[in-house]
């Protein structure tokens, strides 16, 4: 007996999924939007189930008819038998969906008079009532409402094909694994394998693209790790050709053939964590060790040498995940440079639901197909690797990789320029090997655990590296506009090589940022979105710390000094800390013995993150009070009286929460009027800035003795920089 089918999918997979049912024996198949319809008899639904890797459910078409009305939709559905396909005493649950219908709009209402017209039906013949279970029904049915006609269908499913059961570990924003499946199809990947090529994806996130890859290779029916479908808990389910189905594909499975060692496929990932999911995930997969998954930056991918020939699949961020346009528009640019210099012979798949990004690749892919990650509309870029066959897209000329022919450079121009950066990132690493020994020595004798390492000493290398125990953080100042744009980016990927062997951390611990020298705006400005602290430790106390998110990681390394001097200040006195940022200084004077403080400052986010590090010392204890305020209105209401008064304003502000824009060059003595105005008798204010250019106005201020301390709290990790702080103490 022939039955009608529709098959649903991620949109712009409809092609792939028809030659895919078609394969599987399905007749009068049709492409349509978001699925494919076609006809075949019940065990052609059971055996799309099992093979299909690209479709996210398989429904069997019950009935169409025309539902102008709730109560014609009721009518309709309630006109089915559905003792023969549901027990009376069985479960169920209903998905409604409606597109262009003026009579249900709403789809809770809509499902809710499905549901009513089945269990009237089911009760009223056979005197018991089944019941709703929405997350392991008997049966699931699917009613899809367009304009005037109801389609009815159940699902054959269960759960939806993508979940094939191996993914208990995840990363951000991960693939489907259909539409994973989909992507390497659309590769041309059980085609290259045959043909003795590799695989490799150089952010593989939690493995997917990977495990279905694998998957493909071993000739493994996605099905196979499916939870139990569920059509095998309808009424009347013949399961004898269900289990003939499930014996074929076992004896298909290689995943545990001894022949079969290892595959050609590697996965790389700067993320440690997403690594150990990966991995994870690839075994809950029955892959074992198939699969190779490291832990690597992706400047280091290189070309695996055992296969001449493969296909290079990524799916970088579109802009959820790393923040800043910039930040992401110079990974788009590697993972061109990295095709290009190292993957000659490859096929390169890029997919990106941010199009402008896409272009920073620089390679002018020869075909780009349009697929939905969810709501995302993507394109994936095929990008063949030849020797001598790249050429940029017109739309990002400006801004791309060029090849040698194309510039116009010489062979020998070519290589005297490959020379120079490799003399140059030499310098680097000799310049970086050189510091880091001297300043190491110098740390662990002062118990020193976080500190600079290396400030823009080569002009060429522009970067303020910076290290935090067992993590880098690496800032890039912006370049200038007279250096070309991949010049510099060159150099920051030669300097991100180096880094991490001259350091002896992981790839995955050396954060970068890009960072503009102030000019005019906060100090304290948002990043990304990644949201990971780590702990670290000053002085016997522990701070919380993020590299991610920030310009600034919450601990400034050059005011070490001054939050020493603090807490050796700090004993028996009342505290006060204006501009708090993330509390550091409070805690210090805290642990030094202060008998109270206060921390002003306008930001919750870094308030919270003052406590939290008071918290972590042991020290929220309600004697240190954290206080959201504009720092100029508090000190024209403030009534306490302080020993101890610590300021470091930002060098500007523009927080809409102020009611003027603040300077600290014209605006720091009004502060530090109002504030020795809280001063008690024989109490100390410290005031610290960071504008280069500052000059301190002492004018009228001899009876408190005003003495600049600058290069007495200049730290040896900042001797290259005498300018960093400026700071001066005042005795009442």
């Amino acid at each position: 007996m022939l039955h009608r089918f529709f098959a649903s999918a991620p949109r712009g997979v409809e092609g792939i999924l028809a030659d895919e049912l078609t394969g599987l024996g399905a007749a009068d198949v049709v492409p349509g939007i978001a699925g494919v319809s076609f006809q075949g008899t019940f065990d052609v639904g059971c055996r799309a189930c099992l093979w299909s890797r690209t479709a996210s459910r398989i429904l069997l078409v019950l009935s169409e008819f025309d539902a102008p009305t709730p109560q014609a939709l009721y009518d309709g559905v309630r006109a089915i038998d559905w003792l023969k396909l549901l027990r009376a005493d069985g479960t169920l649950a209903v998905d409604f969906s409606s597109r262009g219908a003026s009579c249900i709009t709403n789809s809770h209402f809509g499902a809710l008079k499905v549901k009513d017209a089945i269990v009237d039906s089911i009760r009223d013949a056979s005197g018991v009532r089944p019941s709703v279970d929405l997350d392991r029904p008997d049966v699931r049915v699917s009613v899809h409402l367009s304009g005037v006609r109801a389609a009815v269908s159940l699902d054959m499913s269960g759960e939806s094909l993508h979940r094939r059961g191996y993914r208990a570990q995840s990363t951000l924003a991960p693939l489907k694994e259909n539409l994973a499946a989909a992507i390497l199809l659309l590769a041309r990947w059980p085609e290259v394998f045959a043909a003795g090529g590799g695989m490799l994806d150089p952010m593989c996130g939690s493995g997917t693209l990977l495990i279905e890859a694998a998957l493909m290779a071993c000739g493994t029916a996605p099905g196979l790790l499916h939870a139990p479908f569920g059509f095998t808990r309808w009424k009347g389910f013949d399961p004898g050709p269900w289990q003939a189905m499930l014996v074929e594909a076992r004896e298909k499975d290689r995943r545990r053939d001894p022949a079969l060692s290892s595959l050609p496929i590697w996965g790389f990932d700067v993320d440690a964590s997403a690594v150990r999911a990966a991995r994870a995930n690839a075994h809950r997969a029955g892959l074992g060790n198939l699969v190779r998954i490291d832990c690597r930056e992706l400047s280091f991918t290189e070309r695996p040498e055992s296969v001449s020939r493969g296909i290079f699949v990524v799916n970088p961020p579109y802009g959820e995940r790393l923040g800043e346009v910039r930040a992401l528009a110079r990974l788009y640019r590697r993972i061109g440079d990295v095709l290009k210099q190292r993957f000659t012979g490859w096929d390169g798949f890029v997919l990106s639901g941010n199009l402008e990004l896409a272009k920073e690749v620089g390679l002018r892919p020869s075909r780009r197909h349009v697929l939905f990650n969810g709501a995302i509309e993507c394109r994936l870029l095929e990008i063949p690797v030849a020797a001598g066959s790249f050429r940029q897209d017109a739309s990002s000329a400006s801004d791309t990789s060029v090849t040698t022919e194309d510039s116009g450079i010489t062979a020998a121009e070519s290589g005297k320029n490959d020379s120079t950066l490799e003399n140059a990132a030499q310098d680097f690493a000799n310049r970086l090997t050189k510091n880091y020994r001297r300043l190491s020595k110098w740390a662990r004798r002062e118990g020193v655990s976080c500190y600079r390492i290396y400030d823009a000493d080569l002009p060429d290398y522009a970067l303020a590296i910076d290290l935090y125990e067992k993590w880098v953080h690496v800032q890039e100042y912006a370049p200038p506009k007279t250096v070309e744009p991949r010049k510099a980016e060159r150099r920051l990927q030669a300097a991100l090589a180096v880094i991490p062997q001259v350091l002896g951390v992981l790839p995955s611990d050396v954060y970068l940022k890009v960072r503009q020298r102030q000019k005019g705006c906060g100090q304290y400005g948002k990043f990304g979105g990644e949201g990971t602290f780590l702990e670290v430790h000053e002085g016997g106390l522990r701070f919380l710390i993020n590299l991610s998110d920030y310009l600034d990681t919450g601990l400034f390394l050059d005011h070490r000094p001054v939050r020493q001097l603090i807490g050796q200040k700090a004993r028996g006195r009342r505290f006060l800390n204006l501009f708090g940022y993330t509390g550091t200084a409070t805690v210090h004077a805290a642990a030094g013995g202060a008998v109270s403080s206060v921390t002003v400052d306008l930001s919750n986010t870094y308030l919270d993150w003052a406590r939290r590090n008071l918290a972590l010392n042991g020290l929220d204890n309600g004697r240190n009070e954290l206080v959201r305020a504009d720092v100029l209105r508090w000190l024209q209401n403030a009534k306490g009286r302080f020993d101890l008064i610590f300021i470091d304003p930002p060098t500007f502000s523009r927080s809409k929460s102020m009611e003027a824009v603040f300077d600290v060059q014209r605006d720091h003595r009004s502060i530090v009027d109002a504030a020795l105005k809280l001063l008690n008798p024989g109490g100390e204010l410290l005031f610290s800035t960071n504008l280069r250019t500052f000059r301190f106005d002492a004018a009228g201020l001899d009876a408190f003795s005003p003495r600049d301390l600058s290069s007495e709290l200049l730290p040896p990790d900042f001797a290259r920089d005498a300018k960093i702080h400026q700071c001066w103490l005042l005795q009442k």
